[in-house]
């Protein structure tokens, strides 16, 4: 094997969130973090606000499995459009892979839910219990007096925001309004008290406790996120050559780097690695150590960007270009995925009919020759516009539909009885369509009338 097939490796020092111990995340400011909140903020207002929008007595966003539909901005699509969603699928994951090759991880460290959580959870921690050396420092003490009533306050915080996560979280399933009044009640179900304290405890726990270890050991996406980038790839790296030999303030000189190893890129960042100590599985990308570290510089009176994003064409001062064949195969799966996805989002089914004969009476055929023939039709509506339908019979002359002329939508799962007749009808099986129409399209389901005993030969 050659050596230039081998991955190199590098010694890590010791660092807490790999060791398992507890992080005690300190809080900075600057343009990274202030372009996170941007980002965030608004996806936390969405996800909180979206479940109370409706049109026209529907909301917006609702996995409505009782009436097996998913309605999506005025939109309802059945189980027969679940290719569509699949297709939402690879379209949002290959527009990962399009972003990760370009930015690296810049989805975990910016908008992944887990992140957003945590740095909520992680301010609600600063606000009870004090600034992360403070905090440090508590963990020693004993707990009782102010130190326990500011645990039992943080605690309480945190399970409030995991509660109303979990309520919004579940109205999305369950209509917001109509749950809010059933909880409130007395008459709340097991099934929902259930689910709802499960997933308290489950926000609790991954924000407020579990945190980056889910970013370590559970998220799959850090163990496959080098498949997806290259050496053009920008990521949140540290310039060695710039920043080594470290030395501390006072040793400052022209024989040692801009690194002073303050340790505060360490500090601030939410999994607890060294950045300095190369590319880690364990890295976000959340930049919080950039701004951390151009503060330091600011202050030295040195320029910024020791830690910055960059690639590892950059670092080893080569030039950096767009032209990337996997990049752009990444860009064609992209467009292919959201363009086949458009276009079955306007070819969806609003309607779905299903048709069935009686099997228990073929045909009964009345002294005054009338002949009969006994369906069962049961039609469910996917566009909260398309309430009622009108049903017609045709194929035949002189055919007679006995049933309901308009047929409500109401997605219960209920069938309707129907009737289709004919005086002396030609022998044998005719063919004979049922019309579903409204007052702009009609929607055609094939069938047949069966008018006596040769239908068995068939």
């Amino acid at each position: 094997m050659s050596k230039h097939s081998l991955i190199p490796l590098y010694p890590v020092a010791d660092a807490s969130g790999l060791e398992g111990g507890k992080i005690h995340v300190r809080l900075t400011e600057g343009r990274f973090q202030t372009l996170r909140r941007l980002i965030s903020w608004p996806l936390l207002a969405l996800f909180f606000g979206l479940v109370w929008v409706e049109a026209n007595g529907t909301p917006w966003l609702l996995f409505d499995f009782p009436q097996r539909r998913i309605l999506l901005f005025g939109t309802a699509f059945s189980w027969y459009d679940l290719h569509i969603l699949t297709g939402l699928m690879i379209s949002g994951a290959s527009l990962l892979f399009f972003v990760s090759m370009l930015w690296g991880r810049v989805w975990c460290g910016f908008a992944c839910p887990q992140t957003i959580w945590t740095w909520i959870f992680i301010r609600i921690e600063r606000w009870t219990e004090g600034r992360a050396s403070v905090r440090q420092r508590q963990d020693a003490l004993p707990l009782r007096g102010k130190r326990l009533l500011r645990k039992i306050l943080k605690h309480s915080i945190w399970l409030l925001v995991a509660l109303l996560t979990a309520v919004t979280f579940t109205g999305y399933f369950v209509p917001v309004r109509e749950m809010l009044p059933a909880l409130t009640g007395s008459e709340v179900s097991l099934p929902l008290l259930t689910w709802l304290v499960i997933m308290t405890l489950l926000t609790y726990t991954n924000a407020g406790l579990v945190r980056e270890k889910i970013c370590l050991h559970a998220c799959p996406y850090s163990r496959f996120q080098a498949v997806m980038m290259d050496n053009q790839s920008l990521k949140v790296s540290y310039d060695s050559d710039r920043g080594e030999p470290r030395g501390a303030l006072k040793q400052s000189s022209s024989q040692t780097g801009d690194c002073v190893d303050c340790r505060i890129c360490v500090q601030v960042c939410p999994t607890g690695i060294d950045i300095r100590d190369g590319l880690q599985a364990a890295c976000i990308d959340c930049a919080a150590c950039i701004d951390a570290c151009d503060q330091v510089m600011h202050k030295l009176h040195k320029p910024i960007g020791l830690i910055r994003f960059a690639s590892a064409e950059a670092a080893n001062k080569k030039p950096s270009g767009l032209w990337r064949p996997r990049l752009f195969g990444y860009l064609a799966v992209l467009l292919i995925a959201f363009s086949a996805t458009g276009y079955a989002f306007f070819e969806k089914k609003d309607l779905v009919v299903e048709v069935r004969r009686d099997r228990d009476s073929l045909y009964r055929e009345f002294s005054d020759g009338l002949v009969c023939n006994f369906y069962q039709i049961k039609a469910d509506s996917f566009q909260p516009s398309l309430t009622q339908v009108r049903v017609e019979v045709r194929g035949q002359d002189d055919l007679i539909l006995q049933g309901p002329a308009n047929l409500t939508l109401d997605n219960q799962g209920d069938w309707t009885a129907y009737r289709v007749c004919q005086y002396h009808p030609a022998g044998g099986v005719l063919p004979i369509s049922f019309v579903f129409s409204d007052q702009q399209r009609e929607w055609t389901r094939p069938s047949s009338l069966i008018t006596n005993t040769d239908y068995q030969q068939h």
